[in-house]
């Protein structure tokens, strides 16, 4: 889309301010969630999380976990070297990895889930470092796992404000869990490239590679 002109045209003609979105017509949906998308395409098909949401809390803490393995890996001064295909750097990317799961937990809280939410950073010394970004990682981690423990509906039934619409604590659960572990996939297939060569001898495993499949 950043380079498709005739793509960005057609997005303001519909009055949609984000991707991804299916259209037909004049008419379009957000395609955060796929009930929606079911919905629109008028399709007989069931929808909904596959995983549990205390399934989905153990695969969004394994994925902070791998984001505070992989993330010290990169030399500080690669930092501001942009992502392909993205005009984002990898100080910024590390950063939203933790922000994810942060800002569910401030939906989880009463927060309405803006488009701009799970990107906000408030403390940019956060970002000074692999240090620093570890550290603020692992204050997020723990705010999650004091999260679970504590709160009383396990079902996560409960209906939350997004600027897709309405959905429930689950949805917006798992749309945490696999947006983290993209990003986690993301920065692994970028270790030991030529803007990321890990520190010497240190480079993510096969058996931690599966980890977060």
């Amino acid at each position: 889309m950043l380079e498709d002109p005739a793509g960005r045209a057609e997005l303001q003609r519909l009055g949609a301010r984000s991707i991804p979105v299916l259209s037909r017509g004049d008419k379009f949906v957000f395609a955060q969630n796929i009930a929606q998308v079911v919905e629109f395409l008028k399709l007989d098909e069931k929808t909904g999380p596959v995983l549990s949401p205390a399934q989905l809390v153990e695969r969004l803490d394994r994925f902070i976990g791998a984001a505070l393995q992989i993330i010290p890996l990169m030399p500080d001064d690669r930092l501001d070297i942009e992502v392909p295909n993205r005009p984002r750097k990898y100080r910024i990317l590390a950063h939203h990895m933790f922000r994810i799961p942060e800002a569910f937990l401030e939906v989880a809280g009463g927060k309405v889930f803006s488009q701009g939410l799970p990107t906000e950073v408030a403390r940019p010394e956060d970002m000074a470092s692999t240090a620093a970004l570890a550290a603020y990682g692992r204050g997020v981690r723990e705010r999650v796992a004091a999260w679970w423990p504590g709160k009383a509906n396990k079902t996560c039934g409960e209906t939350v404000q997004t600027y897709y619409g309405p959905q429930s604590l689950h949805e917006v659960l798992e749309r945490a869990t696999w947006h983290i572990g993209q990003h986690c996939r993301q920065w692994m297939n970028r270790s030991g490239t030529a803007e990321y060569p890990t520190r010497p001898g240190e480079s993510p495993d096969p058996l931690f590679r599966r980890s977060i499949s």
